[in-house]
């Protein structure tokens, strides 16, 4: 990239661009490492920082938010080890609230949405929310036929088995439970139980778990029933999914059911008729806090009338109905040692702070992330200061900052390396061409030649959320890479034949055996037919995620789709109109689709392992909503409802809601007063209709 001079009012919102990017990428990691694998490498406080950091950017910025924002995921993506479960309502994840006067705006705010008036009642339960892992419990005829974790929110893991050897969880509902009912609620284990499984794994030689959600979520997540069986596992029903019928037309109505039906629910649940009786209730539950037998951090409100959840619906990962008030981070204070940079698979350089070991809320912590140059420097940490740290219910914690008047005389502010640590390339701030402005990321410029990203975007395109090769970790990849095995990812799928005319065979090497090394192989081979979506994921481009990848493969059915429209996509283009008006993707990511596939280097990678696999379309989402899968658009004034709430009501039909007309848009809803819109709908020749006719056809589906 060249500096140019950029006009004053584009200069502000590079480096906001250049944050949120940096941002999603980071939050999508953290959320694969809490949900998928169950080894958080950030504590709850530093990892809702950033996630409240990246609300802020996209309230001031909205035109940055896209599908691959953490901001409309859940979750994570399921394991392969488990058999996967469509959930048939998703399972969403909350939004997080922190100060008092938030709690009023919660209240509302769901008033303005469903255009009451500022005193109209409004009630709403408070309940404490537990720090353990998501479940869902299918009941049919009252039998349990199915147990699912979250997953991403819309696919999780089956873990019937193991379910069934909980105690709390009933095989037989009591009464008359609805013909079909799946009850969400949280697995956890208590603090003496936690306690328990600790020391009877620190007898047997085996690692100890961080705390109880992490020790509650690995317990549940076993492929040999007997191993949940062992470790004293509970459950508490807050919540439900599909219902053949109702029981109830209230939140604390259903959740009387629940107990009625012989399922453990929170006595703590309390219905609340003001913000200032949700506060009450969120006080008293942080005072008992510390006395209750198991983890929470926070309390829960959700609006109490099924009727009005209905009509506020979701958004995007989270419902407009429901939120967490989360507690107060707990701190403590240590000695920061070394600070030491960590090289990605892209060349962002991540300083990390190596502690000394400080016991925080019952947990032993010794790493935080440092997040970039720039937060050092804001906080003008430097190594051998005694900093002020906190966390929430996790392992790795935020450094808030240092303790001035314990600084050791000879400390020196810290200065970032403009070399790679690794490979010795240079270390730069790349410079936007419109703005001038330097990213907040600094990156290696080593690319290939940088065993630190070939290595990591080895591991990457193997791990667990792309292809998920079993057998083929950190360790061996490192070890592959190092040995001149492989470089690139065809490599791994000959790995195989070019070992079968090696002299020096893999299964005599050290760590190795011809068992393992079979199952390796059985499992690459496994992947040579895999969903394309979890191809592009691989493939590591830069601010593709998860959720952009299942976009893209959805909108292209075909990586030579994707692939050949992505080579046309220059500026100005048709075809990076076409990827721009993917849903939820939009510029940033359509520039990094078109730059990646404008790489020489990257297409023979491609050519090469294209010749080893064959890449599947996604599977096809079956629906009966006449909107189903369309793209629409809300213009003008609407007289039956909110705008928002039309929002609502289309995505919770399965149509793609759009701010602005395109080619790809199938239907405009054009209400008095619409203007350009409406104009281009017609020169597009787009079905436009009213209202009025809008309610009609959602009412025929």
């Amino acid at each position: 990239m060249t500096r140019t001079k950029s006009p004053p009012s584009e200069a502000a919102v590079a480096p906001d661009a250049a944050e949120y990017a940096a941002l999603v990428v980071e939050l999508a990691d953290h959320d694969r490492r809490y949900h998928t694998e169950d080894a958080p490498t950030i504590s709850d406080a530093a990892y809702d920082a950033l996630r409240r950091r990246l609300q802020t950017l996209e309230a001031a910025h909205p035109e940055f938010v896209t599908g691959a924002s953490p901001s409309k995921t859940v979750g994570a993506a399921p394991s392969e080890k488990f058999t996967k479960v469509r959930h048939k309502v998703g399972m969403l994840s909350l939004g997080n609230i922190f100060a008092d006067d938030e709690v009023a705006e919660f209240c509302a705010r769901i008033r303005r949405f469903l255009g009451m008036a500022e005193d109209a009642p409004l009630a709403v339960t408070a309940e404490p929310k537990i720090d353990g892992l998501s479940c869902s419990l299918r009941y049919e005829a009252g039998v349990l036929v199915q147990a699912a974790t979250r997953g991403d929110g819309y696919e999780g893991e089956d873990v019937t088995t193991n379910v069934r050897t909980i105690q709390d969880i009933p095989h037989q509902l009591n009464g008359k439970p609805p013909g079909v009912l799946e009850i969400r609620g949280e697995i956890y284990m208590t603090k003496a139980g936690f306690a328990g499984v600790n020391a009877r794994q620190a007898e047997a030689g085996k690692p100890v778990f961080a705390n109880p959600r992490n020790a509650a979520a690995g317990s549940l997540r076993q492929l040999e029933s007997a191993v949940t069986a062992s470790r004293p596992l509970q459950f508490f029903a807050y919540a439900w999914g599909e219902a053949s019928q109702q029981p109830a037309d209230t939140q604390t109505g259903m959740v009387a059911a629940f107990k009625r039906f012989g399922l453990p629910v929170n006595p703590l649940m309390v219905l609340c008729d003001s913000a200032e009786a949700l506060l009450a209730q969120y006080r008293a539950i942080e005072a008992q806090r510390a006395a209750l037998p198991y983890d929470i951090d926070g309390v829960v409100y959700k609006v109490d009338s099924i009727a009005l959840q209905e009509r506020l619906g979701f958004i995007s990962r989270s419902p407009r109905w429901a939120v967490a008030h989360k507690f107060p981070a707990e701190r403590a204070t240590t000695i920061l040692r070394k600070i030491e940079i960590q090289v990605g698979r892209t060349g962002s350089m991540t300083p990390v702070a190596r502690l000394d070991p400080v016991t925080v809320g019952g947990v032993v912590v010794t790493n935080a992330t440092l997040h970039n140059e720039d937060e050092i420097a804001r906080k003008d940490v430097r190594e051998g200061d005694t900093v002020e740290i906190q966390r929430a219910g996790d392992v790795i914690p935020q450094v808030l900052g240092p303790v001035l008047d314990k600084r050791p005389a000879d400390a020196t502010p810290y200065v970032f390396p403009d070399i790679c640590p690794i490979c010795g390339s240079a270390a730069l701030r790349e410079i936007d061409e419109k703005t001038g402005k330097a990213d907040v990321v600094r990156r290696c410029t080593g690319g290939l030649i940088c065993p630190a990203q070939a290595i990591e975007r080895l591991k990457h395109f193997a791990s667990r959320n792309a292809l998920d090769i079993e057998g083929l970790g950190d360790k061996q990849i490192e070890q592959f890479y190092h040995d001149g095995l492989i470089a690139t990812p065809g490599d791994i799928f000959t790995l195989a034949k070019r070992d079968a005319r090696s002299l020096k065979k893999l299964k005599d090497r050290e760590g190795f055996g011809a068992t393992s090394v079979k199952k390796l192989f059985e499992a690459i081979d496994a992947r040579r037919q895999m969903p394309l979506n979890r191809l592009i994921f691989a493939l590591g481009i830069r601010h593709v995620g998860e959720g952009g990848s299942k976009r893209l493969a959805r909108h292209f059915g075909s990586f030579a789709a994707l692939r050949e429209t992505a080579r046309a996509a220059a500026p100005g283009s048709e075809a990076r109109a076409e990827i721009e008006n993917i849903q939820d993707v939009g510029g940033v990511v359509a520039e990094c689709v078109y730059d990646f596939f404008a790489e020489p280097h990257n297409e023979t990678v491609l050519d090469d392992l294209l010749k080893e696999i064959d890449p599947q379309p996604m599977e096809a989402i079956a629906t009966t909503s006449p909107v189903a899968g369309k793209t629409v658009v809300f213009t003008g004034a609407l007289e039956r409802m909110t705008r928002e709430e039309a929002k609502a009501q289309a995505e919770r039909l399965g149509a793609k809601v759009a701010g602005s007309v395109s080619k790809t848009t199938d239907l405009v809803v054009a209400g008095p007063g619409a203007g350009s819109k409406l104009k281009k709908a017609v020169e597009f020749g787009i079905e436009t209709i009213s209202e009025e006719d809008w309610l009609a056809r959602i009412a025929a589906g």
